[in-house]
């Protein structure tokens, strides 16, 4: 494909945001790659987008791909403002990074985790079932993992509101402007929070631990990777499981029939949440790679220095893989979804988001047996990182 054959994905204006799967099964029907320009805030931005299954599991664990962009000598704002983390750094320094905070998020750690997100699922449910009616995202599905993520990590629970409104912007931007103060002030957060901490007796929390950690040979995080790791730790570990929290619900309430085998089979819930992951998946597309090499995607030709953008949900919804993809069905074999990623970049905590999900689905089916929807879903977060809605009306 010729280089001046860019598709302009803002053309397609709102409803691309609204439902991007039937232009994502346009797209895929011409080829598996193409050339677009992102549409706003980055509407400069051209960009190589991968939308065919095999061609994206491929790419995401292709060295050739670099995470760094230093690599093709550009700094983006999040590196910038934040400092080095795991999605911005290729092996050996990805390999350190990840060696050092990986040790806590094991299974068998997140295992341990289970009583505290079940404790803080009821007490949200305590507090929200008596109004009989209630934003979801608001009251349930925003708060239970930003509660989970910001104790695990440390973060004082008088800082998380702000804290939550600025993740929010930081990854679903509504302008560049806004983008751009948003790092801006987490930066400063998340640099007065470890500075605390480090001048603090030590705790029992994770950034904690973290100040501390050293490995085999003495290696520890600098203050900016410090930073970096805070940053995304806190980020990714709430602001996508918001979503899949609330996707999965919105998928039952609109799918009564398979509903009701969850309400009758409790441990469909499992199934319900990686059909969610598939079908509706919290992340869109996975953040920016980098052709460090030329190379060859799916019989198109990535020149070096070019960036490209992995669509995750695009290719789990590619019919070749999973016939019937645009139906949420929890009885398919939902095995080798991407939606956490693939190759040494693979999401660090999917255990977590399982967990939280899976738990939060249970209490929320037991508890509530007259749920239902109660008005339309509010809008969908902007942009073409973070896939889900702002609001979720619902009643019981």
């Amino acid at each position: 494909m010729g280089r001046m054959n860019v598709i302009d994905l803002g053309e397609y204006g709102p409803r691309f945001t609204e439902d991007p799967y039937p232009v994502y099964a346009e797209l895929r029907a011409l080829g598996p790659v193409h050339r677009v320009r992102l549409p706003k805030p980055d509407v400069h931005h051209e960009v190589w987008l991968v939308v065919g299954y095999e061609e994206a599991r491929a790419a995401l664990a292709d060295p050739r791909l670099s995470k760094d962009p230093a690599k093709i000598g550009v700094t983006f704002l999040d590196e910038e403002l934040i400092g080095k983390y795991l999605l911005v750094s290729d092996p050996p320094q990805h390999t350190r990074l990840r060696g050092l905070i990986a040790r806590e998020f094991t299974a068998r750690r997140v295992e341990q985790l289970r009583p505290r997100v079940q404790e803080i699922t009821g007490s949200l449910l305590d507090a929200m079932l008596p109004l009989g009616r209630a934003d979801l995202v608001e009251s349930f599905a925003h708060p239970l993992p930003l509660t989970v993520i910001c104790e695990l990590l440390g973060v004082p629970e008088l800082d998380r509101a702000a804290f939550r409104k600025l993740s929010t912007e930081a990854v679903a931007p509504t302008s560049g402007e806004s983008e751009y103060e948003a790092f801006v002030q987490l930066a400063a957060y998340l640099g007065e929070l470890i500075e605390d901490k480090r001048c603090s007796p030590p705790a029992d929390d994770l950034l904690s631990a973290l100040i501390r950690t050293t490995d085999e040979g003495g290696d520890r995080l600098s203050p900016a990777e410090l930073r970096g790791m805070a940053f995304i730790l806190l980020i990714a570990g709430h602001e996508t499981t918001v979503n899949l929290i609330t996707g999965a619900v919105h998928a039952l309430l609109t799918h009564p029939e398979q509903l009701a085998e969850v309400r009758a089979d409790m441990s469909l819930v499992d199934a319900v949440v990686e059909e969610t992951l598939r079908h509706e998946g919290p992340v869109e597309n996975a953040t920016f790679r980098h052709a460090a090499e030329p190379l060859d995607i799916g019989g198109t030709a990535i020149p070096a220095g070019d960036s490209v953008m992995i669509g995750l949900a695009a290719a789990d919804r590619d019919g070749s893989r999973y016939p019937a993809p645009d139906h949420f069905d929890i009885h398919r074999d939902t095995r080798g979804h991407l939606a956490f990623g693939h190759g040494i970049h693979y999401c660090l905590g999917a255990p977590l988001a399982r967990l939280e999900a899976r738990t939060a689905l249970r209490a929320l089916l037991e508890r509530c047996p007259d749920l239902a929807l109660d008005g339309p879903p509010g809008d969908w977060l902007p942009g073409m990182l973070i896939r889900g809605v702002r609001s979720l009306p619902v009643r019981w």
